[in-house]
């Protein structure tokens, strides 16, 4: 006779998913935003790079040092080449820094998020929210489309590698027609092959499902939270007085 249930084993993330889109929100808020002024310099400043510290902690190296290079080009540009140049240059580099420089911390956070959170540990979290599953199901689809897609796009590169066919040796419409073609193609039968594994798990009908995925909060998330809501009241502050 077998005792108990059986559950996975996996790793455990960090911080709890629900942390996670807290973190997203917040950063869309306040990184992209200039809300609060000079008041919030050091906020803003420790909120972008919060996710490079989240990526280290999950061991994504590369995306984390990737981002790290394209932000600190972004901070010898304006520091070092901006203020020597003038004209129409000066105005399409101003854009290019103010555009990287706020989006960057929230796509970073979003690759984060991606990167450490499975599928069913999402849905756990919408159930916990009480999100309705009209806006769930889409969302988990897209969660496992990304990956797949980018997967598959790693194998179409390696299939045109093997037979010598790049940008620069003189067969740019093979590459267009090679590329293109099957990535439109793996993702037409990757979101029919989801929507009918979403199916098959029962997703579609009307009744509460079980979910063996099991989400808590930690020591981690309570420092996330007291450091955003320490963040608010000091912005909220500054408002009213």
């Amino acid at each position: 006779m077998i005792e108990g249930t059986w559950t996975p084993r996996r790793k455990k993330s960090l911080l709890d998913p629900r942390t996670k889109l807290l973190l997203v929100f917040v950063e869309a808020v306040l990184v992209l935003s200039t809300g609060g002024g000079e008041r919030l310099f050091w906020f803003r400043v420790a909120f972008a790079f919060l996710p490079f510290l989240l990526l280290l902690t999950a061991k994504r190296y590369k995306t984390c040092i990737i981002g790290l290079l394209v932000l600190g080009t972004i901070y010898f540009l304006e520091c070092a080449v901006f203020p020597y140049i003038k004209g129409v240059l000066a105005n399409i580099l101003l854009i290019i820094i103010m555009v990287v420089s706020r989006f960057l911390p929230a796509y970073m956070m979003g690759a984060y998020v991606i990167n450490t959170t499975t599928v069913s540990e999402f849905k756990a979290t919408m159930d916990k929210l009480h999100m309705p599953d009209v806006l769930t199901i889409p969302m988990c689809v897209m969660f496992r489309l990304f990956p797949t897609i980018r997967e598959e796009n790693d194998s179409i590169r390696a299939a045109m590698k093997m037979r010598e066919i790049r940008f620069g040796g003189g067969k740019i419409g093979k590459m267009l027609e090679y590329r293109i073609v099957p990535v439109i193609t793996c993702v037409a039968k990757i979101g029919e092959e989801l929507s009918a594994s979403a199916l098959t798990r029962g997703l579609g009908k009307q009744k509460k499902r079980t979910n063996i995925c099991h989400i808590g909060l930690g020591w981690a998330d309570y420092v996330i939270f007291l450091f955003v809501a320490s963040t608010l009241i000091y912005w909220f502050l500054g408002v009213f007085t």
